[in-house]
C-alpha cells in the first residue's frame, strides 16, 4: 500500500542527532503542531487532540527541572506520552460511541480560509498551525481508522503515517515490534478491505474531478431533481448524519442511490429560504456546508469512486462546527 501522506518536514521526529532541544519554549513552538497533527488522526477529534496536547505539556511542567534534564529527546517523550494517552482515550471511546446518540463521524476540518478559532472573539488561527491537510485526514480514510482497534490504529498511524520505526512504535504501545508489524499489516488489510480505491490509488479520481462532482449534487440538491441526483450516485451509496442527539439527523446510514436522492430532495423542499450551499473543502476535499442565517448547521464530507459518489457524511452535531465560519 502506497503510505497515505509524504513525510512533512515540519511533521518529522525530533532527531537527537540534530541536537537537543530546549526543555522549555522551544518544546512546545517545535513539537505543538506535530502532536495535535498525531492526535487528531489517532482521535477524529480536534477538540480531543487539543486537551491530549494540553495534558501532554501539563504532565512536562509537572516535572522537576532535574528529571526534565534526565530526559535525552524531550520530543520523543513528548510523542510517547501524547500516545499513551490517545490509546487510552480510544480505548474508553468504545464504550462512550455506545451511548452515543446516532452514528458517530470524525470531526471535520476546513481549509485555511474557512479557520476561526472555536473560542468568542478570540482571532482566526492558521490551520496550518494546528493540523496538515493531507490524505491521512480524508474523512473516509478517518472512518475506516475508527473501526480499527485502538492498536491498530496508534501502531498504523505512528509508522505509516508518521514514519516511526517499529521499534520505537514498540516502546510507545507497549509491544514488541513483531507485534506492532502485525498490528499494523492487520489495518492496512482492513484498509484494503473498507476502501480498496482509497487504499490502492488515493488520487484516483482528481481534485478537479471531484469538485465537479460535488458540484453538480449541490445543484442538483437545490433543483430537487431526484433523476439527477441518482445519477450522481453510485448503486449501493451510503449517506450517514451525526446529530450526536443535540439536533435531528437519521440514527441510521441511508443506504440505495435512490433512497439517498429521495432522502436529500425531501430535505431540500422542507428548507427555509434562509439556507445556503456553499463549496467548501473539507478534510483536504472538496464538500458542502450548509448555513442557516448565515450560521454553519452542517458540514458534508464526499467519497467518490469511479465518478460516482458511494459515501456522504453529514456533520450536523453544533459541538463538531466550532471551527466553521459564522457568516
Amino acid at each position: 500500500m502506497n503510505n497515505p501522506s509524504e513525510p512533512n518536514p515540519e511533521q518529522g521526529r525530533s532527531d537527537p542527532k540534530q541536537g537537543r532541544p530546549d526543555p522549555g519554549l522551544s518544546v512546545i513552538t517545535s513539537e505543538r503542531r506535530q502532536l495535535t497533527n498525531l492526535a487528531y488522526r489517532l482521535l477524529g477529534s480536534l477538540a480531543d487532540a487539543e486537551d491530549v496536547v494540553q495534558e501532554t505539556y501539563a504532565r512536562w511542567y509537572a516535572m522537576s527541572p532535574q528529571q526534565q534534564a534526565a530526559i535525552d529527546s524531550p520530543g520523543a517523550w513528548l510523542t510517547t506520552v501524547a500516545s499513551r494517552i490517545c490509546l487510552d482515550q480510544l480505548g474508553s471511546a468504545r464504550a462512550r460511541r455506545e451511548r452515543y446518540v446516532g452514528k458517530w463521524i470524525p470531526e471535520p476540518l476546513p481549509d485555511r480560509t474557512e479557520w476561526i478559532s472555536g473560542r468568542p472573539g478570540a482571532a482566526t488561527v492558521d490551520p496550518a498551525d494546528r493540523v496538515t491537510l493531507d490524505e491521512s485526514v480524508h474523512m473516509a480514510f478517518l472512518v475506516v481508522l475508527d473501526a480499527m482497534t485502538p492498536a491498530e490504529r496508534v501502531a498504523f498511524i505512528l509508522h505509516d503515517v508518521f514514519r516511526y520505526p517499529f521499534a520505537e512504535v514498540a516502546e510507545i504501545v507497549g509491544r514488541t515490534p513483531a507485534a506492532c508489524r502485525q498490528l499494523a499489516s492487520s489495518a492496512r488489510r482492513r484498509l484494503r478491505a473498507s476502501q480498496p480505491d482509497l487504499a490502492s490509488q488515493p488520487d484516483a479520481v482528481s481534485a478537479a474531478r471531484r469538485a465537479d462532482i460535488v458540484r453538480a449534487f449541490k445543484l442538483a440538491w437545490e433543483a430537487k431533481d431526484i433523476d439527477a441526483l441518482i445519477g450522481l450516485l453510485a448503486p449501493d451509496a451510503t449517506a450517514t448524519g451525526d446529530g450526536g442527539g443535540i439536533v435531528t439527523a437519521a440514527l441510521h446510514p441511508v443506504e440505495g442511490a435512490k433512497q439517498v436522492a429521495r432522502f436529500f430532495a425531501d430535505r431540500a423542499g422542507a428548507a427555509a429560504t434562509a439556507v445556503t450551499l456553499l463549496e467548501r473543502t473539507v478534510n483536504g476535499q472538496p464538500g458542502l456546508v450548509t448555513q442557516l442565517d448565515g450560521v454553519t448547521v452542517s458540514v458534508m464530507a464526499f467519497d467518490i469512486t469511479d465518478d460516482r459518489i458511494s459515501h456522504i457524511w453529514a456533520v450536523l452535531n453544533p459541538d463538531k462546527l466550532r471551527f466553521w465560519t459564522v457568516g
